[in-house]
């Protein structure tokens, strides 16, 4: 069965640099799907390649069934959203909505009703006669959105849409956006940094990195099941514990044996690093038989509203240092302080192995 949009083999070159390396991908109707990486990553390069913005230097992009690899943007059916808005100034809130509409040679009335209709739906019913000049940023980008979604594409684009408001601005848009997403159906690719942003607002997230995929899964796969050690840190905050593998279910990290799941592709004796996330660190009800128990020191407590980030440190290996997030209660049944003393476990379920 076909996907609505496929990419195969893509690969972009500007000069002597590969942007894009191999990428393939497939994207299935109505799917809210972000690209997620650091700056340079290739990610807005494979959103302007599936735009025919910045045409691929090989590969092959299937959408809705037909190739679309070597059409120009206008032949494409999408609509995009940049970072900066791009409206008229001189345009009003209405003219810049029904632009498109416009260039198709749509009749007055039918615009009227279209431009009404998305204006009322990114919640700005009385702003058709002002200019943006006199909007707000999150107000620009919410016309920008109505502009994009006025000629019913059947793929919506969004090159880091928010990345230019502030916070509280950009978290009220970031549900705005996704409940009209949902409302309208209408398959969507957002390019974005912020991981935070990905996993509250995508179905699946494509991680990228140096112009290749490094996992692509929901946001709960991809944090809970990082396929990689670059997936791993760049999504959340990670442990590392840097040991070699004594078994292939036990690491070995400073003089201590975690226990861990079978580990395949990796050697005995290989240098690994052992990954658990600081929410995963348990601290209360462990039985005297529980794997992966050590004596901490607490070394610092950072308040950080609804819980704490504690830094610990190993008592018997003081090299094994991690990171565990405690919540306010916890902090106030065991009486964790600065400097003292408690176990903890590392449940084998939650650690992650990859190679050095």
């Amino acid at each position: 069965m076909a996907h609505y949009l496929e990419v195969r083999n893509l690969t972009k070159r500007f000069g002597d640099f590969t942007a894009l390396r191999d990428v393939s991908l497939d994207i299935e109707e109505g799917e809210f799907v972000c690209f997620l990486g650091p700056s340079g990553c290739g990610k807005t390069t494979l959103l302007r390649a599936i735009a025919g913005l910045d045409p691929q230097s090989s590969g092959t992009i299937h959408q809705s069934g037909r190739d679309v690899s070597r059409l120009p943007p206008a032949k494409r059916d999408f609509g995009i959203v940049f970072q900066s808005y791009a409206l008229f100034p001189n345009l009003t809130v209405g003219e810049n909505v029904g632009y498109g509409l416009v260039s198709r040679r749509e009749n007055k009335a039918s615009i009227l009703k279209r431009v009404t209709e998305l204006l009322a739906l990114v919640g700005l019913p009385d702003s058709a006669a002002k200019f943006p000049a006199q909007l707000s940023g999150g107000q620009q980008q919410r016309v920008a959105l109505a502009r994009a979604l006025a000629t019913s594409p059947g793929l919506l684009l969004l090159d880091e849409p928010l990345s230019a408001l502030d916070a509280r601005v950009r978290i009220r848009l970031r549900h705005e956006i996704k409940a009209l997403q949902r409302t309208l159906g209408v398959t969507t690719i957002m390019v974005t940094h912020d991981q935070e942003e990905a996993l509250t607002m995508a179905d699946r997230i494509v991680v990228m990195n140096h112009g290749v995929v490094e996992q692509v899964g929901t946001p709960q796969e991809i944090y809970r099941r990082p396929e990689s050690a670059f997936v791993a840190d760049f999504v959340g905050t990670m442990n590392f514990l840097e040991g070699t593998l004594a078994a292939a279910d036990q690491v070995e990290v400073n003089g201590l044996s975690f226990a861990c799941p079978v580990q395949d592709g990796l050697a005995l004796g290989q240098k690994v690093r052992l990954c658990i996330r600081p929410e995963d660190v348990r601290v209360r009800d462990l039985p005297a038989d529980i794997a992966n128990r050590l004596t901490i020191e607490v070394a610092d407590l950072d308040f950080v509203g609804s819980f704490c980030r504690a830094s610990l440190k190993g008592v018997n290996a003081p090299d094994v240092a991690l990171v565990a997030d405690f919540s306010s209660n916890l902090i106030r049944d065991l009486g964790v302080v600065q400097g003292g003393r408690l176990d903890v476990a590392l449940p084998p379920d939650r650690l992650r192995v990859f190679a050095a």
